[in-house]
């Protein structure tokens, strides 16, 4: 059975795009009281930037804290608060930042429409009905989360998306001039993520043409900017931003491979920073991805990036247990690297040893 697949649903792109925000949000403005509920990130808050925001008096505007990952917590608190207001829904949730406040975007506008906490839908195809238009703006590129049908999020147990034809956005803007501040090595952690998207979609059992064609051009246009010279010039700061939309959408018609499932595990327990854990993981994957390791140690010297080391030097053995069994509940992503066998090939030790070189 092929899976009838829901993509976002309209894309805006161009420099200086942001500026018709209002208009789109003008359309979805039908009543008096109709309102949006922006979530912005804290990196714009006493910035200028701010002032651009098309809100109105009875918009909500939460400036949203990004040094930790995506919680399902922090999910169900913003959705209870707003309903306590008794405002009624709002007309539009719009994440403005990185793929953190962008899934918080997609997950929050999906449990003003389902009952109960955020917690009990991680996983494929737990929602079951359509949430609250959303719209997401990415000022940082690399996550795909702009795209993607995923949203993932930390719960108490375990760090797993939502998954389903409900997650993906009904609105984008692609607004080239939104990721120009973007410090280092904050960029760098958070292209790579597209980085590794591409290697795991484009190698195993479930990739396809489609997501292949997609995944392929996403990694030739990165290559681009990481192995030249002057990787943040304007016009590869626009190269980054499709490429990221690139490969976001090729995981729609693939999978993402070992990085992920083994970082998945690492911040359940450190709560390292995504971007910064994938790196952190793929740096010791040669076993599984050879020559990518080998690109990606290239791109970090060409760009002067010294990704952490010793994360786990700390770590007891009950919390590198517990990474592990994180990650092998990730099913779907090591059928993808391995195979239906994928249980003979990544055992406890394996993960236990990758582990604790990071």
């Amino acid at each position: 059975m092929f899976r009838n697949l829901k993509p976002v649903g309209r894309i805006l792109y161009g420099r200086n795009s942001f500026d018709q925000l209002g208009d789109i949000l003008g359309e979805l403005r039908i009543e008096q009281d109709s309102f949006v509920l922006f979530l912005v990130d804290k990196y714009f808050e006493g910035k200028d930037f701010l002032k651009r925001i098309p809100s109105h008096p009875q918009d909500i505007l939460k400036m949203i804290d990004t040094i930790d990952e995506p919680k399902t917590k922090t999910v169900d608190e913003i959705v209870a608060e707003i309903k306590g207001l008794n405002k009624g829904l709002p007309v539009s949730v719009v994440g403005i930042g990185g793929g953190t406040v962008m899934d918080y975007a997609k997950a929050i506008r999906l449990m003003f429409t389902n009952e109960g906490s955020s917690v009990q839908y991680q996983g494929l195809d737990f929602i079951k009905n359509k949430g609250v238009h959303c719209t997401v703006i990415p000022t940082i590129s690399g996550t795909g989360a702009e795209v993607s049908m995923t949203t993932v999020l930390t719960g108490p147990v375990k760090k797993l998306g939502i998954k389903g034809n409900f997650t993906a956005a009904d609105q984008l803007v692609l607004d080239p001039e939104l990721i120009t501040t973007v410090p280092e090595p904050i960029r760098f952690y958070t292209a790579m993520d597209c980085y590794i998207h591409n290697i795991e979609a484009l190698n195993g059992y479930r990739k396809s043409v489609m997501g292949d064609s997609l995944g392929t051009e996403s990694l030739r246009i990165f290559r681009d900017i990481y192995l030249g010279s002057d990787s943040r010039s304007p016009e590869n700061e626009e190269k980054l931003m499709i490429a990221s939309y690139l490969g976001g959408l090729s995981l729609t018609y693939s999978e993402v491979g070992a990085c992920h499932a083994i970082s998945y595990g690492l911040a359940t327990v450190t709560n390292i920073h995504h971007g910064v854990g994938n790196c952190v993981v793929f740096n010791q994957l040669e076993e599984f991805y050879p020559e990518a390791v080998k690109e990606f140690r290239e791109m970090m010297r060409i760009n002067n990036i010294d990704i952490p080391h010793g994360v786990t030097a700390g770590c007891t053995p009950d919390e590198i247990d517990q990474m592990i069994d994180v990650s092998l509940t990730l099913i779907f992503m090591w059928q993808h690297v391995c195979g239906p066998d994928w249980e003979k090939i990544i055992t406890r030790e394996k993960l236990r040893g990758l582990l604790m070189k990071m």
